[in-house]
Protein backbone atom coordinates (compact mmCIF):
# COMPACT_ATOMS: atom_id res chain seq x y z
CA UNK A 1 0.00 0.00 0.00
CA UNK A 2 0.94 3.61 -0.82
CA UNK A 3 1.04 4.44 2.95
CA UNK A 4 3.21 2.02 3.90
CA UNK A 5 5.91 3.78 1.55
CA UNK A 6 8.33 6.14 2.83
CA UNK A 7 8.57 9.21 0.20
CA UNK A 8 11.80 11.21 0.64
CA UNK A 9 11.12 15.41 0.22
CA UNK A 10 12.21 16.43 -3.43
CA UNK A 11 14.92 18.44 -4.03
CA UNK A 12 16.80 19.53 -6.96
CA UNK A 13 14.23 18.32 -9.70
CA UNK A 14 11.62 20.71 -11.38
CA UNK A 15 8.27 20.96 -13.46
CA UNK A 16 8.53 24.02 -16.23
CA UNK A 17 6.07 25.23 -18.47
CA UNK A 18 8.22 26.43 -21.70
CA UNK A 19 7.24 28.68 -24.32
CA UNK A 20 9.46 28.55 -27.63
CA UNK A 21 8.71 30.48 -30.53
CA UNK A 22 8.95 28.36 -33.71
CA UNK A 23 9.32 29.22 -37.19
CA UNK A 24 6.26 30.60 -38.02
CA UNK A 25 6.66 32.82 -35.41
CA UNK A 26 3.79 31.34 -33.28
CA UNK A 27 4.30 30.00 -29.47
CA UNK A 28 4.96 27.01 -28.58
CA UNK A 29 4.30 25.59 -25.08
CA UNK A 30 5.77 22.57 -23.26
CA UNK A 31 5.68 20.57 -20.21
CA UNK A 32 9.67 20.45 -18.83
CA UNK A 33 10.60 18.23 -16.41
CA UNK A 34 14.86 19.44 -15.15
CA UNK A 35 17.23 16.79 -12.77
CA UNK A 36 19.53 19.53 -11.53
CA UNK A 37 20.54 17.02 -8.86
CA UNK A 38 24.27 15.31 -9.53
CA UNK A 39 22.39 11.78 -9.79
CA UNK A 40 20.62 10.31 -12.94
CA UNK A 41 16.90 9.54 -11.79
CA UNK A 42 15.49 5.86 -12.86
CA UNK A 43 11.95 4.64 -13.19
CA UNK A 44 10.27 8.39 -13.52
CA UNK A 45 6.75 8.50 -13.87
CA UNK A 46 5.01 12.07 -14.58
CA UNK A 47 1.19 11.63 -14.21
CA UNK A 48 -0.30 14.75 -15.20
CA UNK A 49 -4.18 16.48 -16.28
CA UNK A 50 -6.17 19.75 -15.69
CA UNK A 51 -9.23 20.37 -13.32
CA UNK A 52 -11.09 23.54 -12.69
CA UNK A 53 -12.35 23.88 -9.50
CA UNK A 54 -15.58 21.63 -8.26
CA UNK A 55 -18.90 23.01 -9.20
CA UNK A 56 -21.90 22.88 -11.34
CA UNK A 57 -19.55 23.37 -14.62
CA UNK A 58 -16.58 21.70 -13.12
CA UNK A 59 -13.74 21.00 -16.11
CA UNK A 60 -11.16 17.66 -16.45
CA UNK A 61 -8.84 16.45 -18.84
CA UNK A 62 -8.02 13.14 -19.69
CA UNK A 63 -5.28 11.87 -17.34
CA UNK A 64 -1.93 11.40 -19.04
CA UNK A 65 0.76 9.44 -17.97
CA UNK A 66 4.59 9.45 -19.46
CA UNK A 67 7.45 6.87 -18.38
CA UNK A 68 10.76 7.58 -18.62
CA UNK A 69 13.68 5.14 -17.65
CA UNK A 70 16.30 7.62 -17.16
CA UNK A 71 16.92 11.19 -16.75
CA UNK A 72 20.70 12.07 -16.69
CA UNK A 73 22.15 14.18 -14.18
CA UNK A 74 21.97 17.82 -14.32
CA UNK A 75 19.39 17.59 -17.95
CA UNK A 76 15.69 17.81 -18.58
CA UNK A 77 13.10 15.99 -20.83
CA UNK A 78 10.09 17.26 -22.89
CA UNK A 79 7.22 15.58 -20.92
CA UNK A 80 4.26 17.08 -22.88
CA UNK A 81 3.18 19.84 -25.42
CA UNK A 82 0.50 21.89 -23.23
CA UNK A 83 -2.19 24.12 -25.22
CA UNK A 84 -3.05 27.60 -24.09
CA UNK A 85 -6.32 27.19 -23.83
CA UNK A 86 -5.80 24.51 -20.65
CA UNK A 87 -3.77 27.60 -19.14
CA UNK A 88 -7.45 28.55 -17.25
CA UNK A 89 -7.31 25.37 -15.23
CA UNK A 90 -5.14 24.20 -12.51
CA UNK A 91 -2.68 21.65 -14.19
CA UNK A 92 -1.33 19.49 -11.91
CA UNK A 93 1.82 17.10 -12.40
CA UNK A 94 2.61 14.10 -9.94
CA UNK A 95 6.40 13.19 -10.11
CA UNK A 96 7.91 9.89 -8.92
CA UNK A 97 11.22 8.67 -9.21
CA UNK A 98 13.89 6.72 -7.59
CA UNK A 99 17.56 7.20 -7.07
CA UNK A 100 19.11 4.35 -6.25
CA UNK A 101 16.90 2.41 -3.90
CA UNK A 102 14.85 5.26 -2.41
CA UNK A 103 11.61 6.47 -4.17
CA UNK A 104 10.47 10.03 -4.41
CA UNK A 105 7.26 11.58 -5.07
CA UNK A 106 6.53 15.00 -5.63
CA UNK A 107 2.94 16.92 -6.88
CA UNK A 108 3.46 20.38 -8.84
CA UNK A 109 0.41 22.54 -9.30
CA UNK A 110 0.13 25.66 -11.91
CA UNK A 111 -2.64 27.31 -10.72
CA UNK A 112 -5.38 29.06 -13.25
CA UNK A 113 -4.14 31.87 -15.31
CA UNK A 114 -0.93 31.74 -13.62
CA UNK A 115 1.04 31.15 -16.98
CA UNK A 116 0.97 33.99 -18.80
CA UNK A 117 3.44 36.38 -20.48
CA UNK A 118 4.42 38.45 -17.28
CA UNK A 119 4.97 35.54 -15.02
CA UNK A 120 7.51 34.23 -17.74
CA UNK A 121 11.24 33.85 -16.41
CA UNK A 122 14.14 32.51 -17.84
CA UNK A 123 15.23 28.97 -17.51
CA UNK A 124 18.78 28.46 -17.42
CA UNK A 125 18.93 24.69 -18.03
CA UNK A 126 16.97 25.07 -20.87
CA UNK A 127 17.52 28.24 -22.43
CA UNK A 128 14.35 29.24 -22.75
CA UNK A 129 11.44 31.14 -20.93
CA UNK A 130 8.55 29.90 -19.14
CA UNK A 131 7.11 29.53 -15.85
CA UNK A 132 9.41 27.48 -12.92
CA UNK A 133 7.30 24.93 -10.19
CA UNK A 134 10.18 24.59 -7.59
Amino acid sequence: MKKDISFEPVQGVNVAITRQINELNQAEWHVCLINKTNQTLTNVFVTSHGYSEKGENQQKTSTLRHYFTEIAPNSSVVVEPIMPQLFRLYNEYLVSYFLDTVIFDKKFIFVPDSIVEVNLVPIAELNLVGILHE
